[in-house]
């Protein structure tokens, strides 16, 4: 199970979260929920600020958002009209027995205790149902981006992900794998900014956090693919899993 501190160290910067984190793309979302019909009911568990729940909304699909961080639930109502998150987390979800036709997760897989969280999502997904984490990467394949991760200690990345999630328990079928290209333009001081929504500099010391920002930004000032840049378009791999209920 991963770091209760850091898993919930985002609240502290909701409104940043909201702004600066990358969309999903449309075709990944479609993809994730393929066969479920034109208005499917989806659950989306640590919903976070409601990135990929209005992503799943656009779809015309009906989503329940499930957040166990205030701060990041008070930030998805504000950015999601008519909207309010569920406080629990995955791993006791308070809604009936097979209620969804899916169940998606963008982003917050890895936070949680997996083995009670699967018994919770078979529980609230019919049979036939899909369940589908989702992560949008930087795609460490360029050199920039690669040193980018370095500094900020980024240790996540589409290998790492496809290699770690091989199953999501006996209550569902082998998994199937989606993977999205898309990127996002963003100006330096957008991605210090998105940066410091990450929970390695949220939960780190004051000087670690300084370290880090006087690195991310002689980077920025001069790598020969950014240097005297404006805008900035940071390159993302979007990793779907995709498994049905049995």
């Amino acid at each position: 199970m991963a770091d209760h501190t850091q898993a919930l160290s985002f609240g502290a910067a909701a409104a940043d979260y909201d702004r600066f984190r990358p969309r999903y793309p449309d075709p990944a979302v479609r993809w994730a929920l393929d066969g479920l019909g034109s208005s499917a009911r989806i659950v989306d568990l640590g919903a976070g600020t409601g990135i990929l729940t209005r992503g799943v909304l656009a779809l015309g699909h009906e989503v329940t958002p499930v957040e166990p961080d205030p701060a990041m639930r008070a930030q998805l109502a504000a950015a999601t009209p008519g909207l309010t998150a569920l406080a629990a987390g995955a791993e006791s979800v308070p809604l009936p027995d097979e209620v969804a036709d899916g169940v998606v997760v963008g982003q917050a897989y890895h936070w949680f205790d997996r083995e009670l969280a699967h018994i919770e999502i078979a529980r609230v997904l019919r049979p036939g149902g899909t369940f589908a984490p989702i992560w949008n990467l930087r795609d460490d394949r360029v050199d920039w981006v690669a040193e980018l991760g370095r500094i900020a200690h980024l240790g996540d990345n589409a290998g790492n992900v496809i290699e770690r999630y091989t199953d999501f328990g006996p209550a569902f079928e082998p998994i199937e794998l989606g993977e999205f290209n898309h990127h996002t333009t963003l100006t330096p001081d957008d991605i210090v900014a998105m940066l410091h929504t990450r929970s390695y500099w949220l939960t780190a010391p004051a000087e670690r956090r300084a370290t880090i920002d006087q690195e991310l930004r002689e980077l920025l000032a001069t790598h020969p693919e950014l240097a005297g840049r404006e805008t900035v378009e940071l390159p993302y791999r979007t990793i779907v899993l995709r498994a049905r209920r049995r």
